[in-house]
């Protein structure tokens, strides 16, 4: 994905048939890849039986855009991977849900040091998922391992 826009990437992401069967669609990507925004549609489709989002779909949200944030930002000599995710369901999730994915440069200089000195590291970073409301739906904690190529 190095050689795509911005736009091109966002497009390709939002047909990627997992987010579309979700109904989850990347609203933005910032130009400097520090920040993602993401937001999924209560539909028919990913309705749970009680009729709110799907835990399953809300943790599908998640996935993998701090991964994607820090591989732009780290460059083609590191590996990035989300390896793990864990999550607190707070209140019901109705309408229309949104999780921001934020980076800064901060964080990404200390990634560097950090795998320079140790080879790898583990990161855990919050995100939150709110509803139209700005209510906390869920609060997730990822876990993202990288190291030197």
């Amino acid at each position: 994905m190095f050689g795509l826009s911005r736009q091109q990437k966002i497009k390709l992401m939002n047909f990627y048939p997992p987010y579309v069967g979700a109904g989850i669609r990347i609203k933005d990507i910032s130009h400097d890849f520090m920040r993602a925004e993401i937001e999924m549609k209560l539909r028919w489709w990913n309705k749970n039986l009680v009729g709110t989002h799907f835990g399953g779909s809300l943790m599908s949200m998640s996935d993998p855009f701090y991964m994607l944030l820090l591989v732009q930002n780290l460059g083609k000599d590191y590996i990035v991977w989300d390896k793990a995710s864990s999550i607190k369901f707070k209140r019901p999730g109705t309408g229309k849900v949104t999780c921001v994915f934020e980076i800064n440069q901060a964080l990404v200089d200390q990634i560097k040091a950090d795998v320079s000195e140790l080879g790898k590291k583990d990161y855990k970073l919050p995100l939150v998922i709110t509803n139209e409301q700005g209510q906390t739906v869920c609060e997730l904690e990822k876990t993202i391992y990288v190291r030197k190529k």
